[in-house]
């Protein structure tokens, strides 16, 4: 072209005319001689510079819908259209699936009760904030011990019923204890408390007897009376809206009693009625697990599901009933498959270890109880020390404080730690009737409840003030929080590990137990969970120095275990033959090693792996399932 500007030609050599493409179409009918033009070879320039060469270049650009819609139908893009829509179909298909199954098959979360200890405090020995002497509680998830089975005899409710007002005069057990009025006390039976002699005393004012199983300061609730159940609904309602996290229900088996008064049978048959007064010396038939007393207990639960609701607010629930050896009535305050109950009955078999029955085999007998009773897929609880016994380093020895930690600790289930434990408090000695706040109760329960020890500072850092309900023990300035801290192996520490190392690995806080050994010394178990390959054991010992072979008691196991934790910090990170584990007295240790061929699997220790809350883990996924 002889032009400077950029052009491009456009020859159509025939064709027919679109009338699309003519935005403003001439209805006039066409002159033969356009007619002809249009279908002549023509030539068109068009300047190029005139438009902005930068904007893309649209093919079907400017087509009316008509045109479009001729495309559309043409085979190749039909078949695109299509294979894009079964694919938005099928990709949506199987998000829904993946997110069903990943639902369906993973296992529960653990709550918040299970995943981590709980801290028993006695309140007014904790911390007092407000410097009065009795301390408090502010800020700390809060679980509370409600005794529903008596109440003060200073209570309103117990003055209003000696006095027979109203509905009240039926909330307490009152019997006809005198043939004439002012005549000598004949008790209805041969009930007996547990602190001994008669459970019945009387009140001169109403001129009857009133039962009570524990002291007579603390006389029975009628809990046959519909009205007193509805006042202990009323009283955990009143908590729940407050924000409690939850309930302990104590003196659960004490909760009803029979209404036909009939002597208790006697232990010993050939001892003279008269002379039994104490509590031992009876069958408590008529006095303990009455039939109802679960109904109760379930109207508790139901109370607390209602404030359950909110996701992260599960309101949590206990019970505590030591039944001793009868270790089968205990496990009923589980509830069954259909009926919830308690989410676990408080373990009292650790909490009553004496320093004269404490061995590895004992320890193992006494786990093993409550694993084999436990019912299938619920929850276990452990405790050693409690507002109730006497502290662990007075009760069983200071050698015992970490290594009774550590089998606290690495338990399957929930630990149960009561204050000073982490510390290795001892129960206060100088305690005595004399120094003893009220006469009411026996001043040997009181040693274990000295304040908390904080720091040196006054009053071991329970207070500003100058005075605490308790005297603080002697000990305050060398065992105290703040000395512990600073102290790399001291038992506080060392209980920080413990609880750190249990959240961090999934076979400590969810995996399988297995026994592994046991003897008068030692007590070794293992933790581990379906498709990891690393394992942990634990060696205890609550004997004397000694060292076991575990490779001699499970074929085919590592030679070698890296030291994990030991109670002993010097230990920490050292490598063990498992040929000879050796262990000094009270000395604990967490080792780890790995195998593909877990404990639980092999047939010889089927009878002695027990899980909860069973759980599998994926490598691949880095998720918990639970079919496998």
């Amino acid at each position: 072209m002889d032009e400077e500007v950029n052009s491009v030609e456009l020859k159509d050599k025939s064709g027919h005319e679109n009338n699309g493409f003519v935005a403003d179409h001439d209805e006039k009918e066409e002159t033969p001689s356009r007619k002809n033009s249009l279908i002549e070879e023509s030539s068109y320039a068009v300047k190029m510079n005139e438009y902005d060469q930068t904007l893309p270049l649209k093919p079907y650009a400017g087509m009316p819908k008509e045109v479009l819609l001729q495309f559309s139908n043409q085979m190749c893009y039909k078949v695109t259209r299509e294979i894009l829509f079964w694919l938005i179909i099928v990709a949506t298909l199987a998000i829904i699936a993946a997110t069903i199954s990943i639902i369906a098959l993973s296992p529960k979360c653990l709550d918040w009760w299970q995943s981590s200890p709980i801290y028993q405090v006695y309140p007014k020995s904790f911390r007092d904030s407000d410097g009065d002497g009795s301390g408090d509680l502010k800020g700390i998830k809060l679980i509370i011990d409600l005794i529903p089975n008596h109440t003060s005899n200073k209570h309103d409710w117990f003055l209003l019923s000696r006095n027979r007002t109203n509905k009240y005069a039926d909330y307490y057990i009152w019997k006809k204890c005198t043939d004439v009025e002012d005549g000598p006390v004949k008790p209805p039976n041969n009930w007996v408390g547990l602190y001994g002699n008669s459970s019945w005393e009387y009140d001169s004012v109403r001129k009857q007897c009133y039962f009570h199983q524990f002291r007579k300061e603390q006389p029975d609730l009628n809990l046959h009376n519909p009205d007193v159940q509805s006042e202990i609904l009323d009283i955990i309602t009143f908590w729940l809206e407050k924000g409690v996290d939850g309930f302990t229900i104590d003196a659960a088996k004490f909760l009803l009693e029979a209404e036909h008064l009939r002597d208790e049978p006697q232990v010993n048959k050939s001892q003279q009625a008269d002379s039994v007064t104490s509590y031992s010396e009876l069958y408590h038939d008529y006095t303990t697990t009455q039939i109802g007393m679960h109904d109760i207990l379930r109207d508790l639960r139901n109370a607390m599901n209602k404030f359950s609701r909110e996701p992260g607010r599960y309101r949590f629930m206990g019970t505590e009933s030591n039944d001793q050896d009868m270790v089968a009535k205990t496990m009923m305050y589980y509830g069954n498959s259909l009926v919830q109950e308690a989410d676990f009955p408080l373990n009292f078999y650790l909490h009553d270890l004496q320093s004269q029955n404490i061995s590895g085999k004992s320890i193992n007998n006494i786990v093993d109880l409550w694993m084999k009773s436990m019912p299938k897929g619920k929850w276990p609880h452990w405790m050693v020390g409690s507002s109730r016994n006497s502290r662990i380093a007075s009760r069983v020895g200071k050698d015992y404080i970490n290594v009774l930690n550590m089998l606290l600790l690495t338990l399957p289930g929930t630990p149960t730690t009561y204050y000073g434990e982490e510390l290795g408090m001892v129960d206060n000695p100088s305690l005595n009737e004399n120094s003893y706040p009220s006469g009411e109760y026996d001043p040997s329960e009181y040693p274990e409840k000295t304040p908390m020890q904080w720091d040196t500072s006054s009053n071991a850092g329970f207070n500003d003030g100058n005075k605490t309900w308790l005297p603080v023990n002697q000990d305050y300035n060398e065992l105290n929080v703040e000395v512990q801290k600073e102290k790399a192996d001291s038992t506080l520490n060392l209980y920080r590990d413990l609880v750190k190392l249990r959240q961090d690995e999934l076979p400590l806080h969810r995996g399988w137990l297995c026994y592994a050994y046991s003897d008068d010394n030692i007590f070794a178990y293992v933790r581990e969970i379906d498709g990891l390959n690393k394992v942990f054991m634990v060696v205890l010992n609550f004997g004397a120095t000694a060292s076991v072979n575990i490779g001699r008691e499970i074929p085919d196991f590592p030679t070698e275990a890296k030291i994990r934790l030991s109670t002993i910090s010097a230990n920490n990170g050292k490598t063990v033959s498992t040929a000879s584990i050796p262990t000094e007295r009270g000395e604990g240790i967490i080792v780890e090693y790995k195998t593909n061929n877990p404990l639980h699997n092999r047939d010889t220790f089927k009878d002695n792996c027990f899980i909860s809350e069973k759980a599998c883990y994926s490598s691949a996924f880095n998720l918990l399932y639970k079919n496998c």
